[in-house]
């Protein structure tokens, strides 16, 4: 398919700036039996039945941001990936103002040093400090690292330190917020819980690569990139266990589905890992590892509306689309969600 195939037209207002308050009053579209209605996130308990398991994602998203001087001027890094004890790669702002061996400093005992350039705005950093004292200056110098639709001019603000943050958080290594989660709260959790829908935790390092366009016509060209992800031994005896019974499982986010997907390609069951995953699910690819899929709505011409639409079927996801942007949906993610069975 062409990359063509995944645009629609989305009205800049529709973009989602800030989350509704509380979490569990967004709007949820729901797709189920191929039919269209309107509900709220804290709907669920009803949309769902007993014995359902609702896989989430436990990842924490680190403040990724981190913003400092180079000489006279500024530069801004967003971190991606953790090379080593003491470096990571990243994209640079302003990237051509930071060739080899720029120096950039966050504060009095943090800088970091630019030891490899990539096209597209790539750099290699070494830091200053190392291992478990980067983690910590991290922490007190960076900032949630938002993604680019979300407008900030001066930088994320106090709020969004909660509020891209899941409540199921707990492993820090994503750089991106796993957003579907960032719905539920102690109330619906409790709701669920209370008609026998459970939930299981896989962890998926979301990485800013997740934002970064496709830049190939053909989908069938795009390379992918790297996330790492785990799943538990126990976790995957109980999800075993409920396809066993024909109990269904439900994935909430892209993320879940995709290290879920990982694992079940291997041997068509659950299994217990840990590692890189660089699966790319497009029309075609036949989904096992989950019967529905909750979800924000994705960028156009983005992999993860390349996901969905091998998940629910394309036309059937356009058509779902078309119809969320005329009821002025609100996209993204601090935007609202559906809820999608998978394609038979």
């Amino acid at each position: 398919m062409k990359l063509d195939d995944f645009d629609y037209h989305l009205p800049s207002d529709l973009i989602a700036q800030q989350p509704v308050e509380p979490r569990d009053s967004a709007r949820l579209l729901s797709c189920l039996g191929h039919q269209h209605a309107h509900h709220i996130i804290r709907d669920l308990p009803d949309l769902l039945q007993p014995g359902d398991v609702m896989v989430v994602n436990n990842t924490k998203v680190i403040p990724a941001l981190l913003t400092g001087t180079r000489g006279e001027g500024q530069a801004r890094f967003t971190l991606l990936k953790r090379l080593g004890p003491d470096s990571w790669t990243a994209f640079a702002k302003p990237a051509r103002k930071c060739p080899v061996g720029t120096i950039v400093t966050f504060a009095d005992d943090f800088s970091c040093e630019v030891i490899g350039v990539e096209e597209g705005g790539g750099v290699s950093l070494r830091f200053s400090c190392s291992g478990t004292a980067l983690d910590d200056a991290i922490l007190r110098h960076g900032a949630m690292p938002l993604p680019p639709y979300i407008k900030r001019p001066d930088g994320p603000d106090e709020a969004d330190e909660s509020t891209y943050q899941t409540m199921f958080a707990k492993y820090s290594g994503a750089v991106a917020a796993p957003t579907a989660g960032l719905h539920f709260t102690d109330e619906l959790t409790s709701a669920l819980l209370a008609n026998d829908i459970r939930f299981e935790e896989v962890t998926l390092h979301v990485g800013a690569g997740t934002f970064l366009p496709v830049k190939v016509d053909e989908i069938a060209d795009h390379k992918m990139h790297s996330e790492w992800g785990s799943m538990s031994e126990e976790t995957a005896a109980r999800l075993n266990e409920a396809r066993a019974e024909g109990r269904r499982i439900i994935a909430v986010g892209t993320t879940s589905l995709r290290i879920c997907e990982t694992i079940w390609q291997k041997s068509q069951s659950f299994t217990a890992f840990s590692g890189e995953t660089d699966i790319f699910i497009t029309p075609g690819f036949q989904v096992g590892s989950a019967d529905m899929l909750m979800t924000n709505f994705h960028l156009p011409k983005s992999t993860l509306l390349m996901l969905v639409s091998a998940f629910s079927g394309y036309e059937f996801m356009m058509e779902t689309y078309q119809l969320a942007v005329s009821e002025k949906y609100r996209f993204f993610s601090y935007g609202d969600a559906c809820l999608l069975e998978r394609r038979t």
